[in-house]
């Protein structure tokens, strides 16, 4: 009876940590935007693209997700120059190939062709040495929609600060 002996993509060692290191989050996005379903792609990159985002240099602001000739694509992100670099160096704001699955690519064309919708960047990631990047799949929020949350935050949070003073026997 032989047995596999080669090591597994799960079972090789490395020594890169293992889990979830956010390299950059959009705040932002989820205050202009109600987020409607979230979706995680991989990213094609190049490798000083890679080596700028092991030193944390990324920014998801501007960012957005269209899909053009059944294809996925991240436009706007802007992924700073790898300083040691030389002229291999990439472009910051290039148009970066999102990979995900056919059924699901197709299934987010259909959503955002009904109109009123938007695919934004939510956080860039490591997971396991690879990158990924999350998506929403957002509406706009007029500016009374975004009073009203910040309201209901700040009540929030006076209710918490209120019932954290009564559990220790505080009251105003």
């Amino acid at each position: 009876m032989a047995t596999n002996t080669a090591p597994t993509r799960a079972t090789r060692s490395s020594n890169r940590p293992a889990g979830r290191q956010i390299i950059a989050s959009n705040r932002k996005a989820r205050h202009d935007y109600s987020i409607l379903d979230t979706y995680e792609a991989g990213i094609s990159l190049t490798g000083t693209e890679v080596k700028s985002l092991r030193a944390g240099r990324a920014s998801l602001v501007d960012g957005f997700a269209t899909v053009s000739d059944d294809e996925l694509w991240l436009r706007n992100v802007h992924i700073a120059e790898y300083a040691e670099g030389t002229w291999t160096n990439h472009a910051p704001r290039r148009a970066r190939k999102l990979l995900m699955h056919r059924l699901e690519i197709d299934r987010i064309a259909g959503r955002l062709r009904e109109g009123g919708l938007a695919l934004v960047p939510l956080s860039l990631y490591f997971t396991d040495g690879r990158v990924k990047v999350e998506l929403g799949l957002a509406r706009g929020k007029k500016e009374y929609d975004k009073r009203q949350t910040m309201a209901k935050r700040d009540a929030d949070r006076e209710i918490e600060r209120y019932a954290g003073r009564r559990s220790k026997g505080m009251t105003d």
